[in-house]
């Protein structure tokens, strides 16, 4: 039975998990869905810990709500919905209490997901220098824009599916990317000229 779930979507998976309360099903989805998100949420808000935390809360909310999920949407645009909202609400604790630092300079690190593939040495350190430039870049950039950079262009996402993660128009998704695209361009091209 294992290896038919495997070669089953996601959302014939959670139907699954929904109608006869299938741990492997459960299982397979968090697997699939734990680096894509991680990285998501890392790219949104900046710290390992954090990440690990709200990708944590992501999977128990879709445990205990896994009946609130219907088959009219997909089920990547379900879970990025949870763990697009609680990053969004990390965002705004940090803010009340006023310790969120933009340029993260005591943690120059970046989270990234193992990349199977060989690089050269060189370039894997030209990555890695690039990487922390645009992440810093990226914790400038207004949560508002961020949140929909990071879904278009890290994680590819079409206008149609942010649109559905996060309950905006296209067209305010549209402008919104255009916008933190822009700011994100600046912030860049100030890195890169010192």
């Amino acid at each position: 039975m294992e290896k038919k779930l495997f070669s089953l979507t996601d959302e014939q998976l959670i139907k699954e998990f929904q109608d006869n309360n299938t741990l492997q099903a459960y299982e397979i989805l968090v697997k699939r869905f734990k680096d894509p998100l991680m990285n998501f949420v890392f790219r949104f808000v900046g710290d390992r810990d954090a990440c690990t935390d709200i990708v944590q809360d992501t999977m128990i909310k879709f445990y205990l709500n896994k009946d609130s999920y219907q088959s009219f949407a997909k089920f990547s645009t379900w879970i990025y919905t949870i763990a697009g909202n609680l990053a969004k609400n990390e965002l705004k604790r940090r803010k009340r209490r006023v310790i969120f630092s933009l340029s993260n300079d005591d943690d120059d690190r970046t989270f990234q997901i193992e990349d199977r593939a060989f690089i050269a040495p060189d370039r894997a350190a030209d990555n890695e220098i690039k990487n922390r430039f645009v992440q810093k870049a990226l914790l400038r950039v207004k949560p508002i824009y961020r949140e929909v950079v990071v879904l278009r262009d890290v994680e590819g996402f079409s206008y149609e599916e942010i649109s559905d993660i996060t309950a905006l128009s296209i067209g305010t998704v549209k402008s919104r990317i255009n916008r933190g695209r822009t700011q994100l361009q600046k912030l860049l091209k100030n890195i890169y000229s010192n």
